[in-house]
C-alpha cells in the first residue's frame, strides 16, 4: 500500500498572513493583460527586437507572479513546496533579466545590448543554479545577490537617458529604489505590523508591484522612443 505525501498545512493553519500571496495573485491577471498590450503595440514597431523582446519581458513578469501566487497560496506536499520553493525563488533572477531585455533591446547599440544582455542573463541563470542547489540559502546571502544583478543598469543610465528620456530614467531608477528597499525587507522580515493579515513578506511583495509597475511604464517610454 502506498500513501501520498502529506499536505503542508494552510497558510492560516500555519499563523501566516491572511493576504499571504494574495498580491501576486490578483497581479499575474493584471500582468497576462498588460503583456498583452504591449506585445501588441510593440507588434506595430518597426523591426523584429521590440516585439520579441516585449515578448520575452511579458513572459517572464507573468512567470514571476503566477509561480509566487502559486507557491504562496496553494496546500503543497512537503516535495511539492521544495519544487515551488527552488521555482519561486529562481524566478526572481529570470524576472530580473526578462526587465532588461526590451530596454537593451531597444535603447543600446547592437553590440552593447549584446553584452549586457549576455552579462543580465548569464547572472540570472547563475542565480538560477544557486537557488536550485542550495534552496535554503540565507536571505542576507540572496538579498545582496538580487540586488546585484538589477544594479548592473547603472551602467547603462547614460543610454536609457539618451533614448528613452528622462522620464524613463527617473521610472528606472524609481523602480529600482523600490526593489532595494523590498530587498531590504526581505532579508530582515521586518516591518510586520500585522503579522496574522498583512506580514513583512506582504510589504516585500507590494514592493515587487510598485517597482514592476514603474519599469513596465518606462518600458513604454522605450518602445516609443
Amino acid at each position: 500500500m502506498t500513501t501520498s505525501a502529506p499536505l503542508r498545512l494552510k497558510p492560516v493553519d500555519i499563523g501566516k498572513p491572511r493576504m499571504r500571496g494574495w498580491l501576486h495573485t490578483y497581479a499575474f491577471f493584471v500582468a497576462l493583460v498588460c503583456g498583452i498590450v504591449l506585445c501588441s503595440i510593440a507588434a506595430t514597431r518597426p523591426g523584429w527586437a521590440p516585439l520579441v523582446s516585449c515578448v520575452v519581458y511579458s513572459l517572464t513578469v507573468c512567470g514571476l507572479f503566477g509561480t509566487s501566487a502559486l507557491y504562496h497560496r496553494r496546500v503543497w506536499s512537503e516535495r511539492g513546496y521544495q519544487v515551488m520553493r527552488r521555482m519561486d525563488h529562481s524566478m526572481i533572477f529570470v524576472f530580473i533579466a526578462g526587465t532588461y531585455t526590451p530596454l537593451c533591446a531597444m535603447l543600446l547599440a547592437t553590440r552593447q545590448a549584446t553584452i549586457m544582455l549576455a552579462l543580465v542573463w548569464g547572472g540570472a541563470l547563475a542565480g538560477v543554479a544557486l537557488k536550485l542547489i542550495w534552496p535554503h540559502a540565507p536571505r542576507w546571502v540572496s538579498a545582496p545577490l538580487y540586488l546585484a544583478l538589477g544594479w548592473v543598469a547603472v551602467a547603462m543610465l547614460p543610454e536609457i537617458l539618451h533614448g528613452g528620456g528622462v522620464a524613463a530614467l527617473v521610472l528606472l531608477i524609481v523602480g529600482g529604489a523600490i526593489y532595494s528597499i523590498g530587498a531590504v525587507f526581505y532579508a530582515l522580515r521586518r516591518p510586520n505590523p500585522w503579522p496574522t493579515v498583512f506580514g513583512h513578506h506582504e510589504f516585500f511583495h507590494a514592493c515587487t508591484l510598485l517597482a514592476a509597475l514603474c519599469h513596465h511604464i518606462a518600458i513604454y517610454f522605450a518602445l516609443f522612443a
